[in-house]
């Protein structure tokens, strides 16, 4: 009886390692869980471009938008489980999980975690004609005035929002979120005075930044970013830890063959550290990361675990 378990095994191992060798034999499908013309769109579609050329099969981006990501989610956790079925993750999967308790699917189960693609840091940015100069003066002015100053936001639960609570967490002040509709708004409140400071994303912020028209006190990632390199992080000047970073991974559904999970990364791994694709995400203030399953994996357990905390700490609840 042992034995035929073991040759079953052994068969089934075989069987797996064949499917790996010859993936992909057909299309894949990405499910990019978030409007086409978006930042996340843009990546998935660099993505996708390059692993058709390493695959000589077609990536076809499907973009189902919807419930902060949940609806794509949700097809790729119930899609057959052999590799054709992608889902192009961002934080809001690992922020879901604390703002929408009844999720129709298991976060951790219902997934196979493939590799974490790239992290897009946000800037700390201020009006010129601010007061604050820096993270320590903007502290000491926080703590001064605890609960009058705020902070400009892209909406209730999002990377923003909840990056300004973190610093709130970290920092032992009380700065108030005003939520906007998105980047351009809040950007535009802070230039007109309306709010003290924006948590921003370096794509949408860049180029007022360059022309002088924000001050960058920090990024919120724990290495400098390549698109702003002279800007220190917020773990060097103090808030050591200090990491809010929108990112995007490839996650395959929960049931996925690991020599088929295994081969997308290798290949994954290896179209991201293409130059052109680099310089190409730079652009969109993107730094690459292409990293192992296990990684990956221990990434995503973190993030729940901070965003949990920062939730609960901050009193957090859904719009």
């Amino acid at each position: 009886m042992l034995g035929k378990s073991l040759l079953a095994i052994a068969l089934f191992a075989a069987a797996s390692a064949t499917l790996a060798q010859n993936y992909p034999a057909r299309a894949v499908r990405l499910i990019v869980p978030f409007p086409p013309g978006g930042s996340t769109d843009i990546i998935g579609r660099a993505v996708a471009q390059k692993l058709f050329e390493k695959w000589g099969q077609p990536v076809v981006v499907d973009n189902r938008p919807g419930a902060s990501g949940v609806i794509g989610a949700e097809i790729v956790a119930h899609a057959a489980p052999d590799g054709y079925t992608l889902l192009l993750t961002t934080t809001h999967f690992t922020i879901n999980p604390s703002m929408m308790p009844k999720l129709p699917y298991d976060t951790f189960n219902d997934f196979a975690p493939i590799t974490l693609l790239n992290t897009t840091p946000l800037v700390v940015v201020v009006n010129p004609g601010a007061p604050t100069k820096s993270i320590k003066e903007l502290i000491a002015l926080a703590k001064a005035k605890p609960g009058q100053l705020n902070f400009g936001s892209t909406g209730v639960g999002g990377t923003n929002h909840l990056a300004g609570e973190l610093f709130n967490a970290m920092a032992g002040v009380k700065m108030v979120s005003i939520p906007y509709s998105g980047n351009a708004p809040a950007l535009t409140a802070l230039l007109g005075g309306h709010v003290d400071v924006v948590f921003n994303g370096i794509t949408s912020a860049i180029a007022l930044v360059k022309t002088g028209k924000l001050r960058p006190l920090a990024v919120t990632s724990l290495k400098r970013s390549a698109a702003l390199p002279d800007i220190p992080t917020l773990d060097e000047l103090g808030l050591k830890g200090f990491e809010a970073v929108p990112w995007n991974g490839l996650n395959a559904p929960g049931k996925t063959p690991r020599d088929i999970v295994a081969k997308i990364n290798a290949d994954a791994v290896n179209v991201m550290s293409s130059p052109k694709l680099q310089e190409q995400l730079k652009a969109e203030g993107s730094d690459m990361v292409g990293n192992s399953v296990e990684q990956y994996t221990a990434f995503l357990h973190n993030e729940v675990t901070k965003w949990a905390n920062v939730i609960k700490f901050a009193k957090v609840k859904p719009e």
